[in-house]
């Protein structure tokens, strides 16, 4: 009988475990549709490149547009939002930001510290000559360091990146990713501690295992003059 209970006690606490595991699972989600065409996103704070709520047909969307393109632009109000962001530590923040100012970057508000889960974003290629960028940011650290998995609609290839210290470097990359322009494609990270696993329209290409777990900001990236629609945001965190 004693065995018989202490069997029962371990699959009840096992049952709890698993139960309070699924509840801290949290899931946010977005679309632009309630949003203000011509503004910046109410849930982003761009930071470098041009930003803005856009039309693709009659559908509102998120824009990265980089038909004026000029190197080294710098998003209004850059300062009081990485205040925001990260309080006293912002001109640390900025001081990197310098250095990628080729590289558009937007951060998600929502999330302050993405760990473990999954990001998931719809985009699609509009237009440019020489790229036509679209990514996740993440690990997006207070000194302006951080990591991004992108696809190109001109290189038809992933690459996760590395941005440490104002310098980037390709971790991992994989060609023949067939990425039309003019269509509209699906990306998601998977994150689990040091894991990082990267898919373009539902395949895998991506399963790279860093140092360090992962830890920090989240966000869209782009790069110089990319015009790129970005939709259907989804974060998963646990």
């Amino acid at each position: 009988m004693n065995r018989f209970l202490t069997a029962v006690l371990v699959v009840l606490i096992w049952s709890c475990h698993v139960m309070s595991a699924a509840a801290e699972v949290k899931k946010w989600q977005h679309d632009f549709a309630q949003e203000t065409y011509g503004a910046d996103s109410n849930v982003f704070s761009s930071f470098t490149g041009k930003w803005s709520i856009d039309k693709d047909g009659s559908r509102l969307v998120y824009a990265v547009d980089g038909r004026k393109w000029e190197k080294g632009l710098v998003f209004s109000g850059v300062m009081d939002k990485a205040k925001g962001l990260y309080g006293e530590r912002y001109a640390e923040f900025l001081d990197n930001l310098e250095a990628y100012k080729y590289f558009p970057l937007a951060i998600l508000k929502k999330v302050t510290d993405f760990r473990n889960g999954t990001v998931n974003v719809s985009f699609k290629g509009i237009s440019g000559r020489i790229d036509q960028a679209a990514g996740i940011a993440f690990n997006i650290k207070p000194n302006g360091d951080y990591l991004v998995i992108r696809a190109n609609c001109l290189e038809n290839n992933l690459v996760l990146w590395k941005m440490v210290k104002g310098k980037r470097s390709s971790v991992v990359w994989i060609r023949n990713v067939p990425t039309p322009s003019n269509l509209w494609h699906t990306m998601k990270i998977m994150i689990n501690g040091t894991s990082i696993e990267g898919y373009l329209d539902n395949k895998k290409y991506i399963d790279y295992k860093q140092n360090e777990p992962i830890s920090g900001k989240i966000g869209l990236w782009s790069k110089a003059d990319s015009y790129v629609f970005f939709d259907n945001v989804m974060v998963l965190t646990q």
